[in-house]
């Protein structure tokens, strides 16, 4: 359930809500938008509900107390009307401008990441993405350089100021991703990793959380809720595509399933052209498609030679493709009323 503080509740008065929930073993998360102060209550039991909400409604402060029907309750729109902004660096996520970020699937090289980081930067791109661990279908496929990776990711960021997104794989890397990455990337096949999303919580960085190769949209947002649960709300929600029948492209990309997250949750909603059709030729409209449907943003694979790429080449822009795309982005974006 949500508890809405009325527009003149004090630090005062919201501290005794929290340490009510508190004393009954309830966990919360507090909201603080510009009128209101809203906070979640996480962990009351159905036949307690009534009975908490009959309680708390008696505080002078509390102006109502709504029950949350959806099974993921910190991340559903009930708890918070308006989008959260999500800051990677400098760049607000789920904001009027829309945000992409660019560069290569794996880290192979410093020159090749910085190559890619100065160009797509130019371009217009607000973060950086590389792999420095890459889990692959293939045990005998290129994995990564590993810290040698996240040492190139942070000297490119020295280099061109670009933040950097980059993916965590196992609980025991967490801490050493978290020092160097701006934003910490769960990718599909650890959607379903819940030990792993709540450590990734826990470090109260950004996360860019990628929908699972066969998981639903409410899958989707309760793997988000399990990062929300360790207090960490910086969550941005990725649809790369689903495995369906179809054989044409590598994924199903599912816009409607994405443009439903986007009602149901106030994280901001992006979208992995890359990933989702395996194929540079479809990066393009996919990519126009998203934005003009309202998604907040793009992650698009870079490389400077995508015929020469140790992963994904065959879904790669090359640096002057990207920057044509940014320009018919900025048409699109403008003609829906956002910004690029």
């Amino acid at each position: 359930m949500i508890i809405v503080m009325a527009p003149g509740a004090t630090d005062e008065d919201i501290a005794q809500v929290v340490q009510r929930l508190e004393d009954q073993g309830y966990g919360h998360h507090v909201s603080r938008g510009v009128e209101r102060t809203i906070i979640g209550a996480i962990g009351a039991a159905e036949s307690e509900k009534q009975a908490l909400a009959e309680q708390l409604s008696r505080f002078p402060q509390v102006e109502r107390v709504v029950p949350i029907l959806r099974p993921y309750k910190l991340v559903s729109r009930e708890h918070n009307p308006e989008t959260t902004p999500v800051a990677i660096g400098d760049f607000c996520f789920g904001r009027k401008k829309i945000g992409v970020i660019a560069g290569p699937c794996a880290v192979e090289s410093l020159d090749q990441l910085c190559q890619t980081a100065h160009l797509v930067k130019e371009a217009g791109a607000v973060a950086l993405r590389g792999g420095a661990f890459k889990p692959r279908t293939s045990p005998y496929a290129f994995q990564g350089l590993r810290e040698e990776g996240l040492l190139c990711l942070a000297k490119a960021r020295e280099q061109t100021g670009l933040p950097v997104v980059t993916e965590v794989t196992d609980l025991r890397d967490v801490e050493l991703v978290a020092k160097y990455a701006d934003c910490l990337q769960v990718g599909a096949r650890n959607m379903h990793n819940y030990d792993l999303l709540r450590e990734v919580g826990r470090t109260q960085k950004p996360v860019l959380l990628k929908r699972g190769l066969a998981a639903t949209v409410e899958e989707w947002l309760q793997a988000a809720e399990y990062v929300a649960s360790e207090g960490n709300l910086q969550v941005i929600l990725c649809e790369r595509g689903i495995r369906t029948f179809e054989t044409a492209t590598r994924f199903t990309f599912d816009l409607s399933g994405a443009a439903f997250a986007k009602q149901e949750t106030h994280l901001p909603v992006i979208a992995d052209p890359s990933h989702a059709t395996g194929l540079h030729k479809l990066v393009d409209p996919v990519s126009l498609g998203s934005i003009a449907s309202g998604l907040d943003g793009l992650e698009i694979e870079v490389h400077p030679h995508p015929d020469r790429a140790l992963s994904d080449g065959p879904q790669s822009l090359t640096p002057r493709r990207f920057a044509a795309l940014m320009e018919q982005l900025r048409a699109v974006a403008e003609a829906v009323g956002r910004e690029l």
